[in-house]
C-alpha cells in the first residue's frame, strides 16, 4: 500500500500525527490514545498496514 494513501485511512479513522521520528511518524488515535510508529516508506507492505490498523484499533483498509 502507497503511504499516503495509508496516510489519508488513518485520518479519515480520527488518527492524528503526533510527532516526526528519525524514521518513523508517530500516529496517535484520538479516540484510544493508542499510539504507533508508521515507516516513510513509499511503499508499505500489507502485513505492517495490518499491524498499524490492529495497533491503532482501526478497520483494516
Amino acid at each position: 500500500m502507497k503511504r499516503r494513501d495509508l496516510l489519508l485511512h488513518l485520518k479519515k479513522h480520527d488518527c492524528s500525527l503526533l510527532r516526526e521520528g528519525g524514521s518513523h511518524s508517530i500516529f496517535v488515535n484520538n479516540k484510544t490514545g493508542k499510539r504507533t510508529s508508521i515507516p516513510r516508506h513509499s511503499e508499505i507492505p500489507s502485513f505492517t498496514v495490518n499491524a498499524i490498523c490492529r495497533q491503532l484499533m482501526i478497520p483494516t483498509p
